[in-house]
């Protein structure tokens, strides 16, 4: 059950206009404003259960790793660097370990020199526990007249 808009209670809900707004609310609260529509039955929607997400890093040596898959390739900083369409500088800075490429430039590295930099891992995600109250309602803020 959704609870009341006004009070939070946990009840069968109808729709009433009260003080000029449309609310659902229950029977009680009701009394506080014009009906609109009688209560209704209600069916909880399921919970989805959390799936993992799949997370890609760049692995932590990949400094090492880059500096000596193009070192066995014979090829240069600059070489390289033109044949990767990057700044010799930003590949300076990543074989220094200075830089950690985004993963779109590790996987131009990785077709490159063939060689793996990025890795994939699963983030668990926290199950959230449902709320003891229904939170703060509509009458947590307003003065009801009586």
């Amino acid at each position: 059950m959704t609870p009341c808009e006004l009070c939070g209670k946990e009840a069968p809900l109808m729709t009433a206009m009260v003080e000029g707004s449309e609310l659902n609310v229950c029977t009680p609260c009701g009394k506080f404003g014009r009906l609109i529509r009688k209560p209704t039955s209600f069916t909880p929607k399921k919970q989805k259960m959390a799936t993992p997400e799949l997370i890609e890093t760049v692995v932590s040596d990949f400094a090492q790793i880059v500096r000596e898959a193009r070192e066995k390739s014979g090829m240069t900083q600059k070489d390289f660097a033109n044949s990767l369409g990057e700044k010799e500088s930003t590949l300076h800075k990543i074989e220094n370990g200075t830089f950690t490429p985004p993963i779109t430039l590790a996987r131009k590295l990785e077709k490159l020199l063939k060689i793996t930099l990025v890795e994939t891992e699963k983030e668990e995600i926290a199950d959230i526990p449902k709320k003891q109250s229904g939170g703060l309602t509509i009458g947590d803020f307003i003065k009801i007249r009586k």
